[in-house]
Order: structure tokens, then sequence, then C-alpha cells
């Protein structure tokens, strides 16, 4: 047992310790970073600007200029640029500026734009990770117990798969009704068709392994074999697959949209604003179709730009190439 003054030099030691522990992990994050931007500079683009608009699902609705919802009767159609300089058609937004112009109702856009990353950004991300988590886990316990059970699961995947993807989620939404819930269940189906597929491949080579045969040898749990030894060694492919398809969802999204069976046509998502544009008011407004069209394409390519990047960097059969 150690004394009253070993205990003090003990704790001395961990208190001064832990702040170089926390210092060393800064440095050696940021040189990660570092070196993947001077390796990846287009990933790392993609990356900074998807990290802007992850911020812009708490910040914009305080940055917005305008309520969302809010109309301005005499502002309908306003071009971008136009000033709220009128008491009965602004109330209390006197001299705010409709940036990007309004919509047939008066509505200013870019704070539409805003409260609807809160909206499209969340639908893509909640159903990528739930869809393609529970994806993984599908395709690394049908290749970790094969037999009839992979036999089974594969035909299911293949079933879903062979259904194309707008019509799988149309037929999902308007089963269950067109709500943000339904949209984001839609996409889940949809991504655990895909990565299913993609993390099976991967886990079949990781289960032959030796130090997978060893763990079953000793004993090992199929749960604690899955979680503890082919998981992890799944981990570069769920990323690369969960990053690229980020995008996708958000495409997805703004189909179902402009489809009429996403969410309410009040809520201003980024898709729903592109639908609304592109159906009735292209001539009239054309600007009401450009800005969430650039958003959209912006939020899609910068996604791609960071699951490309990631995947060179980890895939081990891709490292050192250009």
């Amino acid at each position: 047992m150690l004394s009253p003054a070993d205990q003090q030099e003990s704790r001395t030691t961990i208190s001064r310790t832990a702040p170089q522990a926390a210092a060393y992990a800064v440095k050696a994050t940021t040189r990660a970073l570092t070196d993947f931007a001077k390796k990846k500079p287009l990933g790392a683009i993609g990356g900074v600007v998807f990290l802007i608009m992850l911020l812009l699902i708490p910040i914009g609705p305080a940055v917005a200029p305008f309520d969302p919802y809010s109309p301005h009767g005499k502002f309908k159609y306003a071009g971008p640029g136009a000033v709220c300089n009128s008491e009965t058609a602004c109330r209390e937004n006197i001299g705010k500026t409709f940036w990007l112009g309004a919509d047939q109702l008066g509505r200013d856009t870019l704070s539409r734009l805003l409260h609807g990353a809160k909206t499209s950004i969340r639908v893509a991300v909640i159903s990528v990770l739930v869809g393609v988590t529970a994806g993984a886990l599908i395709g690394m316990a049908s290749a970790y117990f094969g037999g009839i059970i992979d036999l089974v699961v594969q035909r299911l995947l293949d079933t879903l798969m062979s259904i194309p993807v707008i019509i799988l989620a149309l037929a999902i939404v308007a089963a269950f009704g067109a709500s943000i819930t339904n949209v984001i269940l839609a996409l889940i189906v949809i991504f655990i068709t895909g990565s299913g597929r993609v993390i099976r491949a991967q886990a079949m080579s990781v289960r032959e392994t030796d130090y997978v045969l060893a763990a079953t040898a000793v004993g090992a749990g199929p749960v604690r074999i899955i979680l503890r030894h082919i998981a992890p060694n799944c981990a570069a492919p769920y990323i690369v697959f969960a990053t690229a398809n980020i995008g996708y969802a958000i495409v997805v999204e703004a189909a179902l949209s402009f489809l009429g069976v996403g969410p309410p046509p009040d809520d201003p998502t980024w898709g729903g604003m592109l639908s609304v544009a592109g159906n009735n008011f292209i001539e009239v407004s054309p600007w009401l179709l450009l800005f969430p069209g650039l958003v959209i394409c912006m939020a899609v390519f910068s996604v791609n730009l960071l699951g490309d990047a990631l995947r060179d960097v980890l895939d081990p059969r891709l490292r050192g190439t250009s």
C-alpha cells in the first residue's frame, strides 16, 4: 500500500501528465488534419463547406433576417436586394433587405434557406447514420454466420435493391403519409440495402483472418467477435459509404419534395423550395429556383469531395495513389 507521500506524488504526476496528454491529442489531431488537407485539398475544402452547412442547423434560424413563415404581400416575387422600407408591408423588419429575393407570398428566400438547412441536413445525417449503421450490422452478422442466414438476408436485400430507389421511397411515403419522419424512414430502408452489401463484402474477408479464428477457438461469442474484431476492420468502408451518401440523401429528399410527397409544403426545405419554384414560378421569378438549386449542389458536391478523399486515405488499396 502506498504511503501518503507516495499517494500525493502520484496525484501530482497525474495532474501534470493529464494536460500534457490533452495537448498531445490536440497536436496530433491538428497534424493529421493538416496532412489530410495537404494530401487531399479538394476533400478538405469539401469538409469545410459541409461543416459550415452543419453549423447552419443551430445558427441559421438565429441569423435569419426574417421569419420564414411570414408573408409580405407588397414584396411578392421581389428580386434579390429589395429593401423592406414599408411599415405596412414589413412591420418590425423595416430596413432589412431581401438579399436573395422573396417568393410568391413575399417570404424571404434567404431566411427559408437558413431554416431549411435544419430540416434538409438533419434528414440526410439522421437517415445516413441510422441506415448505414443498421445495414453494416446486418452485413457483418450475415457474413459471420453464413449459411442459411446469409442466404436469406442477401436475398431480402437483393429484392429491395431490385426496386428503383425513387419508387421504393414513394411507396413508403405514400403508405405512411407525407412527413419528415416518413422521409427519413424511406431513406433508412434505402441505405440499409446498399450498406449491407458493401460491409458484408469486407466482413467476409475479415472473417477468415487468424485473429478472428483465434477468438472463435478460445470461445468468444458472436457478438464480441463482430463488435470487437470485425467491426473495426469495416470502419473504412463504413465511413466512406456514409459520407458519400449524405449528399445522395439530400438529393432524394429534394426529389420527394419535388414530387409532392415530402414534408408539408409550408415547411422550409431545400427540396420543397425547389419544387414550388420549378413547378410554378420559374418564368416569373427564376431566382427562386436558382438559389435552392445552388445550395443543394454545394452540399452534394462538398460531401462527395470529402467522401472521395476519405476513400483514398482510408482504403489500403488506394494509399499512395494520386
